[in-house]
């Protein structure tokens, strides 16, 4: 994995540490970061995209605390060997559910019909 592989979004509700465990999350239960795969080092993720190195050591921690990262003697951060290669879809769909209960809040606050949410959202997925 490189530092390109996070998207981090300065502008969002969300602290940049939680976006980077979230991620993590996210690509582990996907099998794109398979166990054992090395991270890229806080300072290669803090100097890509121009963050403090504190944010990044802040979220390994957390990934390492919730189990999803273990740390290797001179290596640094690797996913945790215990990570099954890729999670069930219902449970990868479980990861999903709270940003999609917030995206149906929004747009019945904004009073916008589920047919033209569903078409945007289909064009953002790319199908």
């Amino acid at each position: 994995m490189d530092a390109s592989l996070l998207t981090i979004q300065p502008n969002a509700p969300d602290p940049i540490y939680r976006q980077i465990v979230d991620q993590l999350r996210r690509l582990i239960a996907s099998g794109q970061l398979l166990a054992g795969e090395v991270l890229p080092s806080v300072r290669d993720v803090a100097g890509f995209h121009a963050i403090n190195p504190m944010t990044v050591s802040r979220a390994y921690g957390m990934a390492e605390a919730e189990g999803l990262l273990e740390r290797l003697r001179g290596k640094g951060m690797a996913v945790a060997a215990t990570r099954k290669a890729v999670q069930s879809e219902s449970q990868r769909m479980a990861l999903l559910e709270p940003q999609l209960q917030e995206l149906a809040r929004h747009a019945n606050e904004l009073e916008l019909p589920a047919d033209l949410v569903l078409r945007r959202l289909a064009k953002l997925l790319g199908d």
